[in-house]
Order: structure tokens, then C-alpha cells, then sequence
């Protein structure tokens, strides 16, 4: 069967850059966020062991989601310095590696993954996304997993691993992101509802639409006042947390292994000074040269 590996290209570049400090090449150049990303590429490529690959970089904020919260995603601080320049290579490093990617202007990156994924597991593939990004537990079915790189297990959570998690199903994460809000994009909630109130209310009424349909039914009278009073906010909310349908401009079928340009890579491994994964491409160079003698 065809697997699809759908790597969050930012969230994965942060998390290296932030995990290891420090590292910088022989001309002083950072290179700390290029380590980690390689790294982590190639141990989710040998956990996951898929047959084709995207990495997905955000294009920018989604323009109906600030017109409908001017302040969406607006606390987060401005990228680092030394992190900027290391994206650019990065996308030199996947280029080289046979590795497919995507940046669409004023396209938010969960978004195209989230069409990409739909399209892949439609077709009857099985999908792997890469990300701690919350929104996508929306989208985990029997054809879609997450691999959260906060999950020390290395597990691709499932839809039982969802409701674990957040005490929903899959199909009700958006509504319940939309009542307790996410700090994260800066969507607030109703206040006093936290995670746990919010998968209360989910379990006794199922949706967002009868909870604000049938408040009455709401035992706490404070709790009730608080839905009433945010009713639009937590619709609103509805809108900004979903990921809905934008043009994907590759088929899944698009997105397999090209053949690494060894001699690029040897370029970059150098000038990076990443003396370890350079002689490991010297030595899987030399294997491979000897299999074709025999």
C-alpha cells in the first residue's frame, strides 16, 4: 500500500533550531536548525517508512481567518535571526535529497496538508502526519495517523489515541478547540471552560450545535451564562480551527523519491561541516557501488 508522509515543515525547523544550540559551520554560518531537521527527517522516514513525501511550509496567515480575528496568531514573536537563512537551506538539502515540498503564498501550511491528506487517503492511501500542530487531531481516521514529535513514543496516534488524549473523537476536536479556544493561535474561548469542561459538554451533548441549542440542559448556571454570552465567538471559532479544502497543486502519486543528487549533498554536508552524515553518504555510496560489481 502507498504511504504518504506529510511533514510540517516549520513546526520541524522550530524544533530544531530550538533543541540544539549553537552549531555553526566552518565559515560561521548557523546550521543548528539544518542539523536537527535532517535528523529528524531521516528517523521519521525510518519509523514511518513511506513510499512518498512532502514537506509543507506555511505561505502565511489565512486571509478569512483575519478578517474574522484580526488578532489570529498576532502574540507569536518574529522568527530568529539565525533561523531565517537555514529554511532557505533546508529546501536546498530537500532538493538534493529527492524530497518534495510546498510553499503556497497566503497559504496556511495546515491547511494544504490537510487537503493533501484528504486526497491521498480518498484515493485508499494510508497518510502520516508529521506535527504537534493540536488542529489536525480533527483529521486522524482509519487512513489518516499523526506523529507527534511530543509523543515520546514514537507512535502514530490513532483515533483511540485522540480520544485518549483529549477525551473526543476525531470528528469533534474542531468543537472542541472552538469552546476552550487555542493559546497557540491566539483564539480565545469561553472562559471558564478549559479542556476537560470542554470534552465534558461534548460527551453529554455531541456537538457544538446542540450544547448552544439546549443550554438550558447546561447544569451550571455560571457556565450557561458564559455559552450564552460567547455563543458567536465559539461559532466563529468553528470557522478558524477547521482546515478546510484549498487547491492541492501535486497528486499524491507526484510526491515519491527522486533519485538524491549525491554530489549536491556531498556540497552541502561539507560546507555545513556535518562530517558524520557525509561519511555516511561516502559509505552507502561505496555499498552501492559495490552491489552493482556483483
Amino acid at each position: 500500500m502507498n504511504r504518504l508522509l506529510i511533514v510540517d515543515g516549520h513546526a520541524y525547523a522550530y524544533r530544531a533550531f530550538h533543541a540544539i544550540r549553537e552549531l555553526r559551520s566552518p565559515s560561521g554560518q548557523p546550521t543548528n536548525a539544518i542539523y536537527g531537521f535532517v535528523k529528524m527527517l531521516e528517523k521519521m522516514r525510518q519509523a514511518v517508512g513511506p513510499t512518498h513525501l512532502m514537506v509543507v511550509w506555511d505561505g502565511g496567515l489565512s486571509a478569512e481567518r483575519l478578517a474574522a480575528l484580526p488578532d489570529y496568531k498576532a502574540q507569536r514573536p518574529e522568527m530568529p535571526a539565525d533561523l531565517r537563512p537555514q529554511l532557505d537551506a533546508i529546501s536546498r538539502y530537500l532538493q538534493a535529497a529527492g524530497v518534495a515540498e510546498y510553499c503556497g503564498e497566503g497559504v496556511e501550511a495546515d491547511d494544504y496538508i490537510a487537503s493533501l491528506a484528504r486526497r491521498a487517503a480518498a484515493a485508499g492511501w494510508n497518510v502520516v502526519i508529521a506535527s504537534s500542530d493540536k488542529d489536525f487531531m480533527q483529521l486522524v481516521s482509519s487512513a489518516i495517523g499523526l506523529l507527534n514529535p511530543n509523543d515520546k513514543t514514537g507512535a502514530v496516534w490513532t483515533a483511540e489515541q485522540v480520544t485518549a488524549k483529549t477525551g473526543v473523537s476525531p470528528e469533534q476536536v474542531a468543537d472542541w478547540l472552538a469552546l476552550m479556544g487555542d493559546a497557540v493561535d491566539n483564539i480565545p474561548g469561553v472562559p471558564g471552560i478549559g479542556p476537560k469542561t470542554a470534552a465534558e459538554l461534548l460527551k453529554q451533548f455531541g456537538s457544538v450545535e446542540a450544547i448552544l441549542g439546549r443550554l438550558d440542559e447546561v447544569k451550571s448556571e455560571k457556565l450557561r451564562a458564559a455559552l450564552r454570552d460567547h455563543a458567536a465567538a465559539v461559532r466563529r471559532n468553528q470557522e478558524l480551527v477547521r482546515l478546510p479544502e484549498v487547491t492541492c497543486d501535486f497528486l499524491p502519486e507526484q510526491l515519491g523519491f527522486r533519485p538524491a543528487d549525491r554530489g549536491a549533498l556531498r556540497e552541502l554536508f561539507g560546507g555545513w561541516g556535518f562530517k558524520g552524515m557525509l561519511a555516511a553518504l561516502e559509505t552507502a555510496t561505496m555499498t552501492e557501488k559495490q552491489a552493482e560489481l556483483i
